[in-house]
């Protein structure tokens, strides 16, 4: 049974859609048309969105610890506040200096109401059953790349990047009463309530952490790369602009349509094989889009199978934690564990946006599957090492 209300999991997925389509899919959308207004070159603007993931990466820990202490509540309903004033500072951006101040104040409020604080919540209120509750949150945001890119574009051809960026200021403050509506209480263990069974410890040691620590990051370097550039590549590869545009946000189809098959059929899986899995769809996706720009079909696959391997990575990277570490210290472990994902993801958008520039979207592409296979040693290590001692 989901130890989590089903108000709770909607208000929640519902938030995580705007949330993440009106922050973390901002430059993805907008990014070209802020480039060619404001004449700073692709590196600096791109390097905007770097700062706010630099910045998630610092505040993590102590955003984590915050949430343990006082629930998702109070600092996911700030995050919903804070996120709609840096799109208006942004908005009303006219030197880098302001530019950049309102993507690091970007970077602390998608700290604050993203996923991770999002998992961290429902992990303070279903202890180790979150999981379920985990993976349907993520169904309604797996499609926010699908829902505000082309948003996003059409805005941004009708009223400008700085209108479009004023409506997702907008849209970010509508979250603040699904915020709101998150419950201030705290899971009990079984076993110190009701005289269940108590859970079988999690695994001692650093190579968890480690190995646990590796996939996020990795994931979220690739994630973020193909948020700023994946209509870039393709373009790269010769499909037109709008074409582009419609093939990449497929990706949010492939992450929603599979975390829908991990809600209805998942719970047969233990979440350390779902991480094999998971991992195992990128590298496949990445080798389908290097022919995209000479079949359409190898880029609708590169966006649904890379989109599909990314969705799971999410519930992976939200559920790992119950059964490797203490689900009362979610936040601040998760959060401590995460930071690198942030740090390195800062540096994925300037370094694609290098690797397009000289040696073109094929080798991107490639580059990607490499790191996706490294990926899935990582993932077959875990559950080979701990599989016994979670399952």
């Amino acid at each position: 049974m989901n130890p989590v209300r089903r108000g709770t999991v909607w208000a929640l997925g519902v938030s995580q859609l705007v949330g993440w389509g009106v922050t973390y899919y901002l430059i993805g959308a907008l990014g070209p048309l802020m480039v060619a207004d404001l004449g700073w070159g692709a590196a600096v603007v791109h390097g905007g969105f770097s700062a706010a993931l630099v910045t998630m990466g610092l505040a993590s820990a102590p955003i984590g610890r915050l949430l343990d202490r006082h629930g998702g509540r109070p600092v996911m309903a700030a995050g919903s506040c804070l996120s709609a004033a840096a799109c208006v500072a942004l908005a009303l951006a006219d030197g880098i200096a302001l530019y950049y101040a309102a993507w690091i104040a970007l970077g602390i409020a998608m700290r604050m109401m993203l996923y991770d604080a999002a998992f961290a919540a429902l992990a303070r209120i279903g202890g180790r059953g979150a999981r379920r509750s985990i993976s349907q949150i993520t169904l309604l945001g797996g499609l926010a790349s699908t829902v505000f890119w082309p948003i996003g574009y059409y805005l941004g051809a009708a009223f400008g990047w700085r209108g479009a960026v004023l409506a997702y200021a907008a849209i970010a403050l509508a979250t603040l009463p699904l915020h709101l509506a998150i419950p201030a209480g705290r899971a009990v263990e079984e076993g110190r309530a009701g005289g269940g069974p108590v859970e079988a410890p999690p695994p001692a040691g650093r190579l968890p952490a480690f190995l646990y620590a590796l996939i996020v990051t990795i994931t979220a370097f690739l994630a973020s790369a193909m948020s700023a550039h994946m209509i870039a590549i393709l373009a790269g590869l010769g499909m037109g602009a709008t074409l582009a545009v419609w093939v990449s946000a497929l990706r949010g189809v492939g992450q929603s349509l599979a975390r829908l098959a991990e809600v209805l059929f998942g719970g047969r899986m233990h979440v350390l094989t779902l991480a094999v899995l998971a991992t195992g769809l990128l590298p496949l996706g990445f080798a389908a889009g290097v022919l995209g720009g000479e079949f359409a079909a190898a880029a609708i696959a590169f966006a649904i199978v890379y989109g599909s391997g990314n969705g799971l990575a999410t519930i992976v990277r939200g559920a790992l934690p119950l059964v490797l570490f203490d689900p009362r210290r979610y936040g601040a472990l998760a959060g401590k564990l995460v930071a690198p994902s942030f740090l390195l993801a800062a540096a994925a958008p300037v370094a694609y946006a290098a690797i397009i520039e000289h040696a073109g979207s094929a080798a991107a592409l490639w580059f990607s599957a490499a790191l996706g296979l490294v990926l899935t040693a990582a993932a077959w290590e875990l559950r080979r090492r701990y599989l016994p001692a979670a399952g």
